[in-house]
């Protein structure tokens, strides 16, 4: 069986783990957003940065990769996203189904956002959130640069994304 993993934001341009293939796809459910705040990769605890997060939404869905993990792979790949994504257990791994642009579904690990946690902030409006990227920095860099690699690399793979785009455009404003 192939380990699938669905990227949506800087497991795009970023796995960070050995991908064998990978696949446009679809998570139904879910919304991608910038409802988590960030204070090791791209703030601190004393100035919060924003990554994007997965948000449980009736009737939403989320269009990203879903990138399979080379064979051998897998337990090395699953304690690597792990250390990574639940640095600070903001985000919970679920086995979700996503369907790929061919039509095939498969079970991917999907980190999704803890509505419960300290760190969701679901109701951030657009500008506030810009504010927050165009200042914060973290271990892994600006927050602006995290926005910057997710939006190229969505819009390269034909998914551009509204608010991305527009908090995009924003951000390299408030940079001037």
């Amino acid at each position: 069986m192939t380990m699938w993993v669905f990227g949506y934001g800087s497991l795009l341009w970023n796995p960070g783990f050995e991908v064998a293939q990978s696949a446009l796809a679809t998570l139904d459910g879910y919304a991608r957003s910038f409802c988590m705040r960030s204070i090791h990769h791209r703030g601190t605890e004393a100035d919060p940065g924003l990554v994007l997060a997965l948000d449980e939404v009736a009737g939403a869905h989320c269009k990203g990769l879903a990138l399979a993990v080379a064979a051998g792979q897998e337990a090395d790949t699953l304690d690597y996203l792990r250390e990574r994504e639940l640095i600070s257990s903001a985000y919970l791994e679920k086995q979700l189904e996503v369907r790929l642009d061919s039509g095939a579904t498969v079970t991917a690990v999907t980190y999704v956002i803890d509505p419960h946690h300290v760190q969701y902030c679901g109701q951030l409006d657009l500008e506030e959130q810009a504010q927050i990227i165009a200042r914060a920095v973290g271990g892994r860099g600006p927050n602006a640069d995290y926005l910057f690699n997710t939006t190229r690399h969505l819009t390269e793979l034909g998914l551009p994304d509204p608010d991305l785009d527009w908090l995009d455009a924003r951000v390299r404003a408030l940079l001037v």
